[in-house]
């Protein structure tokens, strides 16, 4: 497994696209901060120009993180997926193929994320009007959207290993992280007990983080580890049966 990792780790780093993908990411938060800082500049009312608010760019746009997830996952699992049949024929079993690839996706895309929060409190603290505890409120609040966005990695990355089409995932990360909470709320309103479930929905977690946040009453929340683990569990051990046992073409 170690060797194989070796040589996924080698053609990744060397890949273009997840270097396009890590810049366009910091881009936008240093967009993010150039647009906030010339308006509050400008503009005597313009009431945005404070860390709190710019901290948010991140906490409200889980869509926009789950993308990039997407981006990062799809360096090892879009065309280097041609490449599975070579592999299996010198030997390397599918399920160190399935775990590896996640593996290395995975911890770039955390090394990035981690690199993009620093950047985030440096910009800031820096040049933003600083409110007290926000950059407390918004590690709280970043470390309270982890589980979900992981769940959200291990389910585009079993969907790819299973060969679903790049359009139905986006279409499923929509539907379950921005949607589902508004749709179990609708479904479940004529049940008094189980009208309350839709809290657990992704999208509602979400959602209610950001108000915690923007109330600065953000706290850990345990429940979104809870409903981040379920779904985590369920795509990890469906991807890896589904794709241990399919064909290689």
């Amino acid at each position: 497994m170690i060797n194989y990792m070796k040589s996924e780790n080698y053609r990744l780093i060397r890949k273009k696209s997840f270097h396009i993908t890590s810049g366009v990411g910091f881009l936008l938060i240093f967009a993010a901060a150039i647009i906030l800082y010339f308006y509050g500049q400008h503009e005597s009312s313009f009431p945005y120009a404070n860390s709190s608010f710019f901290y948010a760019n991140v906490i409200g746009n889980n869509i926009l993180i789950l993308i990039i997830a997407f981006l990062f996952n799809l360096a090892l699992t879009g065309r280097d997926m041609s490449l599975i049949k070579q592999s299996v024929s010198f030997g390397i079993s599918k399920n160190t193929i399935f775990w590896s690839k996640l593996i290395l996706t995975l911890s770039y895309f955390l090394v990035i994320c981690v690199v993009g929060i620093l950047l985030m409190i440096g910009l800031g603290e820096n040049i933003f009007v600083k409110e007290e505890q926000s950059v407390i409120h918004f590690l709280i609040a970043s470390f309270n959207m982890l589980p979900i966005v992981l769940s959200g990695f291990f389910m585009i990355h079993a969907m790819k290993m299973m060969r679903v089409s790049q359009l139905f995932i986006i279409m499923m990360l929509f539907f379950i992280f921005v949607f589902s909470g508004d749709l179990l709320r609708v479904m479940l309103s004529p049940f008094s007990r189980l009208h309350e479930l839709y809290k657990y929905a992704p999208s509602a977690q979400f959602d209610d983080n950001l108000m915690n946040y923007m109330e600065q009453t953000v706290q850990f929340e345990y429940s979104y580890w809870i409903t981040a683990i379920v779904i985590s569990v369920i795509c990890l051990l469906i991807g890896a049966r589904k794709f241990t046992k399919q064909p290689i073409d």
